[in-house]
C-alpha cells in the first residue's frame, strides 16, 4: 500500500519552501520518538518497585541499561547500512511494532531474566530506527527548517521523562507491570501510522536548494512507500552505493561528525547514569515515595527540555550564519554550563533546591537538542546520512551503556549512590567542550555537501 501521508504540496516546489511535504511527517516521527522514550523510560520510574519484588542489587539494576545499550550498539551500523538502501518508512514501522512486543513482554515477565531480556530487545530495536528517522527528516525538510525538525523529534529523548512519571505513578497506584502493559496499544497504533508515510526521494531537497530552483520538470519529490533506496538522482535514476566499509571511512573523515558524535557520547555517559538513578536517589536521600520521585523527576525533565528547546531554537536561528558555527556554539555552551549546574544540584540538602537546579541544568543542556543533529545533517551528504546518524547513535549508545552501571557499582562499593553520580559529571562537561570544538570544521563540511548536491 502506497503511503498517504507526506505527499508533496505542489508539483513544482520552491527551493525556499520550509515544509515542501507539509508538517505531517514531522508529527508522525515526533510520535515515534515520544512513544519510544516513554516505553524506554518506564523502567526508571518503576525501578524501586521491581527491585522490591525480585531483590536484585544496585549493580544488577545498573547493568540493565548497560546490556541493553551494548545490544543496541551491535545493530547500529547495520541499521545505518539498511537506512541508506531500503525503505526507511517500512524499517521504522516494523521496529515500532517490535517495541510494542518487547514492552508487552516486560509487563508479563515471570522472572528477572525474562524482564532483562525484554529490556535488551527494546533497546536493540530502538537503535534500528534512529538512522532511518534521521535520514528521512533531511529529505522531508530543507536546511532552512532542519533545526526545527530535528529539535522537535530529538526533544522526545528528554520528554521520555513522561515515562518516568507514568511508571512511578502506575507502580505506586497499581503495579509496575501495569505501567508496561498500558503502553502496548500506543506502540501498535504508532506502527500503523508510520506505515502510511510516503518515502521521499533521497537528496532531492539538497539538490534543489543548491541549484536555487524548483522541482518542476523533474521527477516528483515523493514516490510510493516502496521506493528503492537507490532512487536518489534528480531524474529518478539509480545511484550505486559504494561498498559499506569505504562509505564508512568516508563518513568518518568528516571532522564535524567526529567532534559532535564523540562529544555527545561523553555527555550521554554522564547523563544516562545520573538521570537513571535520580528517582531512586530521591527515594533514598529524601524519603519520598516512588510515585512522588518518579513524578518529580519526570516533570523536571519535561519542563527543562521544553524550555531549553525553545531557547535553543531561537538561538539557533539567531546565531546560524551570524557566528562561526553558531548552532554549535549555542548547543555546546548549553551542555557545558548545564553539566556544571547539575553538579551543584546534587549537593543540595533539600529536595526543593535540588529540583530547581536540576530544572535549570536540564534547560541549559536542552539548548543543544534543536542544534546538534541539524548541524550533523548539514555536514553529511544525503546518500550517507543513514550511516552518519548510525555512527551518532552507536557512539551515544556506547557512551550511555556504562553510566548506570558505573553508578551502581560505586554505590555498592562506596555505600553512596551520590558518590557514583558525582563521578559522571566530568565526562558530561568534557562532552560539552568537544561539541564546541566542532565549530572549527562545520562551515567547511556543510559547504562541501551543498557543492556535491549542486553537481548532482
Amino acid at each position: 500500500m502506497v503511503g498517504t501521508l507526506g505527499a508533496p504540496r505542489t508539483d513544482a516546489i520552491d527551493a525556499g519552501s520550509r515544509a515542501p511535504f507539509g508538517w505531517a511527517p514531522l508529527v508522525v516521527l515526533f510520535i515515534v520518538g515520544f512513544v519510544d522514550r516513554i516505553e524506554y523510560n518506564l523502567l526508571t520510574g518503576v525501578l524501586p518497585a521491581v527491585q522490591d519484588e525480585w531483590g536484585f542489587s544496585d549493580t544488577a539494576a545498573g547493568s540493565i541499561p548497560t546490556a541493553a545499550a551494548l545490544a543496541a550498539a551491535v545493530v547500529a551500523l547495520p541499521a545505518g547500512y539498511l537506512a541508506d538502501r531500503l525503505s526507511r518508512t517500512r524499517i521504522i514501522a516494523v521496529v515500532v511494532l517490535v517495541w510494542a512486543i518487547a514492552t508487552l513482554g516486560s509487563g508479563l515477565a515471570t522472572g528477572f531474566l525474562m524482564f532483562y531480556l525484554m529490556r535488551v530487545l527494546l533497546a536493540a530495536a530502538e537503535n534500528i530506527d534512529n538512522p532511518a528517522s534521521g535520514s528521512l527528516l533531511a529529505d522531508y525538510y530543507p536546511p532552512v527548517s532542519r533545526a526545527k525538525a530535528y529539535g522537535l523529534t530529538r526533544v522526545t529523548t528528554h520528554l521520555g521523562g513522561v515515562g518516568t512519571l507514568l511508571g512511578g505513578v502506575l507502580a505506586e497506584a497499581f503495579s509496575w507491570r501495569i505501567a508496561f502493559l498500558v503502553m502496548v496499544v500506543p506502540g501498535v497504533l504508532t506502527a500503523l501510522l508510520v506505515w502510511l508515510l510516503r518515502e521521499p526521494r533521497r537528496g532531492e531537497l539538497d539538490r534543489l536548494v543548491a541549484a536555487g530552483g524548483t522541482a518542476g520538470g523533474t521527477a516528483p519529490l515523493s514516490v510510493g512507500g516502496t521506493v528503492p533506496a537507490s532512487a536518489g538522482s534528480a531524474g529518478g535514476g539509480s545511484v550505486a552505493k559504494p561498498p559499506f566499509w569505504r562509505q564508512f571511512r568516508e563518513v568518518l573523515a568528516i571532522p564535524t561528525l567526529v567532534f559532535v558524535c564523540t562529544g555527545l557520547s561523553l555527555l550521554t555517559l554522564g547523563l544516562a547514569g545520573i538521570f537513571y538513578w535520580l528517582p531512586t536517589f530521591m527515594v533514598r536521600a529524601f524519603g519520598v515515595g516512588t510515585g512522588t520521585a518518579g513524578s518529580l523527576s519526570g516533570l523536571i525533565t519535561i519542563a527543562g527540555t521544553l524550555i531549553g528547546t525553545l531557547v535553543g531554537s531561537w538561538l539557533g536561528r539567531k546565531w546560524h550564519g551570524t557566528r562561526k558555527g553558531g548552532r554549535l556554539l549555542a548547543g555546546g555552551s548549553g551542555i557545558t554550563a548545564g553539566s556544571l549546574v547539575l553538579a551543584g544540584a546534587l549537593s543540595m540538602e533539600s529536595i526543593g533546591a535540588m529540583a530547581a537546579l536540576v530544572l535549570l541544568a536540564s534547560s541549559l543542556m536542552a539548548i543543544a537538542i534543536p542544534n546538534m543533529t541539524a548541524c550533523l545533517a548539514d555536514a553529511v551528504p544525503a546518500a550517507s546520512r543513514g550511516l552518519g546518524f548510525a555512527i551518532l547513535q552507536l557512539l551515544i549508545t556506547g557512551g550511555g551503556a556504562f553510566g548506570s552501571l558505573v553508578v551502581g557499582i560505586a554505590s555498592d562499593r562506596l555505600g553512596s549512590l551520590l558518590a557514583g553520580m558525582y563521578i559522571l559529571v566530568v565526562p558530561a562537561v568534557a562532552g560539552g567542550l568537544l561539541t564546541l570544538g566542532a565549530r572549527a570544521s562545520f562551515e567547511r563540511d556543510a559547504r562541501k555537501v551543498m557543492e556535491g548536491a549542486a553537481r548532482g
